[in-house]
């Protein structure tokens, strides 16, 4: 929306939230799309269409498949959006709107305004997302962050993430969050950018989280900034626990650490590591679901993400499978990594699903919550955090009792861990938000 000159009228529907306006005609609908939301964005951008609106597609799905978006649309945009949408704009005005539009460039993040969050349905979200950087320096076969945004790490200026923070808890909101995930692929990939941001932050008293590689642990500096500012999880792609699997997905850096003794040297400085697991990959037999239940274990993860290998348009993998034969079809919405949508080398793509449903099940299961939630109050983990910005005891006791109330239902496994945790809910080292997002993993564990 800053990008847009402030003479037309923009409306931004966000389906997470709320439904599609199509009494509305816009001149142009703009429509980002992700491949596991290809087909959805597809029907809509038909939709408006069929109301003589034009539309145009961008995103990296588009990017990666410009000629299938363009059988849905009347232009696609390819790669970052911010030094041609104004071109866009101006040919639509004409009607004179191109079939596609390319990005020649990685765009400078200094250049542009910070994003314009003023007609966002802004108290129906959780939490706010800023990005501070883009690039990734690694080149993961599965991942497609440095086939879209390069891998040469852009920032921002620290004014400008400084006064996009001020305005996400601006007066927009019917309450002032203090929430933020940075969305950078990973924070830390320019080091000095970081420190200089985190000692920056640390006026703002705001809880934030992130995405960084293992090499953090190793930056003892870096981390304790981080928690000075505010930081309370990362989230880190540990992938695989396979040495043969890392090489094969050309994730180096990984194979040269202890992934246990890094957990919990990160968490030493009171953060929480939440790792993310990939399924399938070549090396992944019968005895790579037990052995990743183990350590997952082991190592307490106690919100730790598993996904089935996706091979995403655009990544290596997915040229590599496809060259081999293995991808199984092209059905977009089952490319969400919860899906089996290739032929794995060592297992039945069903073997696949079937142990990906183990490994989830076993970790979110209330009684494996339960231990490692028990874990971390014994050891205060969350004590100082709460003091810091402490849950107000009317929450504490709303939480309670709803929790009361699902008490009646025929979930025996979730009746009991309600009744082992209710005389916690008021100690001031439990984490209520963590609780309630334990739980709804474990819905998702048992409803898959």
């Amino acid at each position: 929306m800053a990008l847009t000159p402030p003479e037309h009228e923009v409306r931004v529907f966000d389906e997470n939230i709320e439904d599609i306006d199509y009494g509305w005609a816009p001149d142009l609908a703009g429509i980002t799309v992700r491949t596991m939301f290809a087909k959805r964005a597809y029907s809509i951008s038909e939709d408006f269409r069929k109301r003589g609106v034009r539309t145009v597609l961008g995103g990296i799905h588009p990017s990666m498949c410009p000629e299938e978006a363009l059988e849905y649309g009347d232009a696609v945009v390819i790669g970052e959006a911010e030094e041609i949408w104004h071109t866009v704009l101006l040919d639509a005005q004409n009607d004179n709107l191109k079939r596609i539009y390319k990005a020649e460039k990685t765009v400078d993040l200094t250049a542009f305004p910070v994003p314009d969050r003023s007609i966002l349905a802004d108290d129906r979200y959780l939490a706010n997302i800023v990005q501070t950087t883009k690039g990734c320096p690694f080149h993961c076969e599965f991942c497609s962050v440095h086939a879209y945004d390069g891998q040469r790490i852009r920032n921002k200026t620290i004014p400008q993430v400084l006064e996009e923070i001020r305005e996400v808890g601006g007066s927009g909101a019917r309450y002032k969050k203090k929430s933020i995930f940075f969305a950078d692929d990973n924070i830390i990939a320019n080091k000095k950018f970081a420190r200089e941001l985190f000692i920056a932050l640390k006026p703002y008293k705001i809880n934030w989280s992130c995405q960084a590689s293992i090499n953090i642990a190793r930056e003892d500096g870096l981390l304790a900034l981080m928690k000075e500012s505010g930081c309370g999880a990362i989230l880190i792609g540990l992938e695989s626990i396979s040495e043969k699997n890392l090489s094969r997905m050309d994730k180096e850096i990984n194979r040269k650490h202890d992934f246990v003794h890094a957990i919990q040297k990160i968490q030493s400085y009171g953060i929480l590591v939440q790792g993310s697991f990939i399924l399938g990959y070549d090396f992944d037999t019968h005895t790579s679901f037990d052995e990743l239940i183990d350590f997952t274990d082991e190592a307490r993860l106690l919100m730790p993400l598993i996904n089935i290998l996706t091979p995403f348009p655009g990544t290596k993998l997915f040229t590599r499978l496809d060259e081999e034969g293995r991808i199984t079809h092209r059905n977009w919405s089952k490319y969400d990594a919860k899906h089996v949508v290739f032929s794995p080398a060592r297992l039945t793509p069903e073997e696949l699903y079937e142990g990906h449903r183990k490994v989830i099940r076993h970790i979110y299961s209330f009684d494996s919550i339960y231990k490692k939630l028990n874990y971390y109050w014994d050891i205060g983990f969350w004590t100082a955090s709460n003091e810091k910005d402490p849950v107000r005891l009317q929450y504490r006791f709303l939480f309670a009792l709803r929790l009361l109330t699902l008490l009646v239902s025929r979930n025996l496994k979730r009746s009991r861990f309600i009744l082992r945790i209710l005389p916690k809910v008021f100690q001031k080292n439990v984490r209520i938000s963590t609780i309630l997002t334990l739980m709804a993993y474990n819905n998702y564990a048992y409803s898959s």
